[in-house]
């Protein structure tokens, strides 16, 4: 039997959680020295990487001083919440990382509270002490005093820390000594993370992530709590319902490196990778065959933001995508309900269209930028809050919200969340920077983010997670411009855009193709407005003097996909295609329109 570790590194967003597995690997010497593999080796896929950000948990294992260090790295951002809980489980202890600067954040409270919940041991890692201003010993306290806040018993509470830089590679139990390597940061695990527990008793193993191969189906992965699992075993599989399956392991691999070693046993405490069962989901236990024992379950939070799946029937539907029917849409989401526990799929009284639910703009729309690069084509509606009924009473979600911005346009800011019912909690400065923290209900944040970056020039930081539910805070004022639409269906004209420009903003450049009921730009006032931006100059043989100045375009402006679907009115539809973003009114002509009209 090999010692073996088991930990989660977590951590808010960006604060290098990433980065630091990029160190232990090259530590632990995964690679030959003449191997690059680059940074940030864990976010494979495009996404991670254009975003910057991880969205789904990844295990790796590295062997140091003979003891065998299972790491998962997790997502720090809100949205994938439901990722974090879940992977928790297959962990013994946490690796807390806090930026030296920045101290803790509202995520860090969210997986650290998890954490303390399931009995996990944490030990702290203030990352980015290299940084101007930061301030290690501070920071440390506020660990402290955050742990002690949320619960954390006395052994928890006793947690072991090292400072340094992860990307510079090296860690420290002193902020003010610098080492050449991360080697402090390793032992600490090594001394402080516990061994797993090995009970006695029949093979037990929750199901905690999933993955895929095309070649042999879906992969169950876990932690074996007790017991040895073996290949080609029969099993039992205790549902989430409490029902029994019988089934079979085909093949088992446990964790070596960024790869899998395939095994013929598996020791209590590893992790593992079971390939041939079937029928499992997420949450269900992997027990013996004779006298099964299922686990506890895993609880997910709920979902608190629903937005509308419908086919593309738009005029330039099917141009780019393959997949544009309402079987193909409804397959796919069904798919991705597999392993994406935090969503819901509801079927609505119509075929073409479906209510997702998730838990925010950012998880939704990761799932959409998804589907639109294997090739779908759709459309999706405004993103709405879940109201729920508490005691007779309606009553929404409320975030906390936490905005790090430069202090001269800290009014501004505060002025924007409470005109959308947000409640100034605290205020501090440091440095040049202030941070302040707001309880805002959910539908405030939605089409925050822009406002406050054109108001701060793009300097403010905006992090937010779900608190609990409250009681309907009342009206938030919407977007205040209306919408200009096209008229007619065609190519958008330079000089049809140039004239028009006096009437507010495009989003289309001239020669795109553009289609009537298309929103083409923005009003300059509060109603909407049908305008032809494909008619095309008047040609005559009389010349006069002037008549032919050249057209001065301002350029496009290009929503991303979150941007897009935060600035829909409840009337339009963001239709996305493989290669386009367009947005429109769910109903195209003006008389169709009018006939229809949201109040």
């Amino acid at each position: 039997m090999t010692a073996i570790k088991n930990i989660a590194i977590i951590a808010h967003v960006d604060h290098g959680k990433t980065t630091l597995v990029d160190k232990i690997m090259y530590h632990c010497r995964l690679f030959r020295d003449n191997q690059n593999t680059g940074d940030l080796i864990l976010d494979n896929n495009d996404q991670e990487r254009e975003r910057g950000i991880t969205i789904t948990s990844k295990n790796v294992s590295v062997v140091y001083k003979d003891t065998k260090i299972n790491i998962i790295d997790t997502p720090g951002h809100a949205d994938f919440g439901g990722e974090v809980e879940r992977v928790l489980n297959m962990a013994d202890g946490v690796l807390l990382l806090v930026d030296a600067f920045e101290g803790p954040m509202p995520q860090t409270r969210f997986v650290l509270q998890k954490a303390i919940d399931l009995g996990l041991k944490p030990c702290v890692v203030v990352n980015k002490v290299d940084k101007p201003n930061c301030t290690p010993d501070e920071v440390h306290e506020k660990v402290f005093d955050l742990m002690f806040e949320l619960g954390a018993e006395e052994w928890q509470l006793d947690f072991p820390t090292v400072y340094g830089s992860a990307l510079n590679n090296w860690m420290s139990d002193d902020p003010n000594e610098k080492t050449d390597n991360i080697e402090p940061l390793l032992d600490m695990v090594l001394e402080h993370i516990p061994s797993p527990r090995v009970q006695e008793g029949s093979p037990q193993m929750l199901i905690t992530s999933l993955d895929f191969s095309s070649f042999t189906g879906r992969i169950a992965i876990g932690r074996v709590q007790r017991g040895h699992l073996k290949e080609g075993m029969q099993v039992s599989l205790v549902k989430r319902d409490g029902s029994i399956k019988k089934t079979k392991i085909k093949e088992l691999f446990t964790f070596e490196g960024l790869g899998r070693k395939k095994v013929e046993e598996v020791q209590p405490g590893d992790i593992c990778a079971i390939v041939g069962l079937e029928g499992f989901e997420i949450g269900d236990t992997v027990a013996d065959i004779e006298n099964p024992e299922g686990l506890k379950t895993i609880a997910i939070d709920e979902p608190t933001m629903s937005m509308l799946f419908t086919i593309n029937d738009s005029p330039f539907f099917g141009k780019d995508g393959k997949f544009v029917t309402s079987r193909h849409i409804k397959e796919r989401l069904t798919k991705e309900l597999e392993k994406n526990l935090a969503l819901r799929v509801m079927e609505t009284d119509s075929a073409d269209k479906f209510l997702v639910y998730g838990r925010g703009v950012m998880h939704l729309s990761v799932l959409i930028e998804t589907m639109r690069r294997e090739g779908y084509e759709l459309q999706i509606g405004q993103p709405q809050v879940i109201i729920k009924e508490i005691d007779g009473e309606k009553s929404e979600p409320v975030e906390e919200l936490t905005i790090d911005l430069p202090e001269e346009v800290s009014g501004k800011a505060v002025e924007m969340v409470t005109m959308r019912k947000g409640e100034m909690l605290s205020m501090e400065t440091r440095g040049e920077r202030m941070i302040i923290q707001f309880m805002i209900p959910s539908r405030g944040i939605i089409g925050l983010r822009n406002q406050l970056l054109t108001a701060t020039a793009g300097e403010a930081i905006m992090a937010h997670r779900f608190k609990e539910y409250q009681p309907l805070k009342g009206g938030i004022p919407q977007r205040q411009n209306g919408s200009l639409i096209s008229m007619e269906r065609g190519k958008a004209i330079p000089y049809s855009i140039d004239k028009l420009q006096d009437r507010g903003k495009f989003f289309v450049d001239p020669g795109e193709e553009i289609y009537e009921g298309q929103v083409i730009g923005e009003n300059s006032r509060q109603d909407d407005m049908a305008v032809n931006i494909t008619k095309t100059k008047k040609l005559s043989n009389v010349r006069s003097s002037g008549a032919d100045d050249k057209a001065k375009i301002v350029p496009a402006l290009k929503f991303s996909l979150e941007e897009a679907l935060e600035y829909i009115q409840k009337d339009e539809y963001v239709e996305v295609t493989p290669s386009h973003l367009r947005l429109r009114k769910i109903y195209l002509t003006e008389n169709e329109r009018k006939r229809n009209k949201i109040v």
